[in-house]
């Protein structure tokens, strides 16, 4: 065996750390400096992986990599598989830190099998997710919980543009005038005239 890489990902805009997954790599006998990683949700696409990317052209033949779970690669069943298949015609070992897969003691009949068994509950979980995190936000909804960032300006400023618009002043005019961003005054009389 060549070299021991790790990889490790968390979400982005989450309260999930590295931290812990970056011990357990290094615990299983990966090199700290051949530990990578990527703060970037589960859901995006592969390319978008930079740290993934660079890692999967670096390794060679006789390498290991070991990631906390198989879903670390991709979140479907179908990308999980192109990827191991990838990886395995390198002559890449890949191993998981909750052991449900090791290539380099499993057979490849059993190894294409729990990858397709992993993939399929990695969708689901997916699916879950998206399903709860659904249901969550109509519910907020419903209690009047206001999405996205909270306004910077207020009734007054509001009334204001609106005026001064009336007025026939141009939107940088009002802006400039009022202390704000061109955006900002057109996000103003955008919702006013959905109003």
């Amino acid at each position: 065996m060549n070299k021991i890489y790790g990889y490790w990902r968390v979400s982005c805009g989450s309260t999930q750390d590295q931290e812990r997954q970056i011990r357990a790599l290094y615990e299983a006998g990966c090199d700290k400096r051949n530990i990578v990683g990527d703060k970037i949700t589960g859901t995006s696409s592969y390319g978008d992986r930079e740290e993934l990317s660079k890692l999967l052209d670096e390794l060679k033949e006789g390498d290991l990599l070991i990631l906390s779970e198989l879903s670390r690669l991709g979140r479907t069943s179908l990308l999980m598989q192109i990827e191991l298949d990838k990886l395995l015609k390198k002559g890449v070992s890949v191993k998981t830190l909750d052991k449900r897969l090791d290539t380099t003691t499993m057979p490849k009949e059993i190894v294409g099998l729990i990858v397709s068994i992993l993939g399929y509950a990695a969708e689901q979980e997916l699916q879950q997710i998206k399903s709860r995190t659904s249901e969550g936000r109509a519910v907020a909804l419903t209690r009047g919980v206001k999405f996205g960032r909270k306004r910077k300006y207020d009734d007054f400023q509001v009334a204001e543009v609106m005026k001064k618009k009336s007025e026939g002043e141009g939107l940088g005019t009002i802006a400039k005038s009022l202390g704000m961003t061109r955006s900002m005054v057109q996000r103003i009389v955008r919702q006013q005239v959905a109003v």
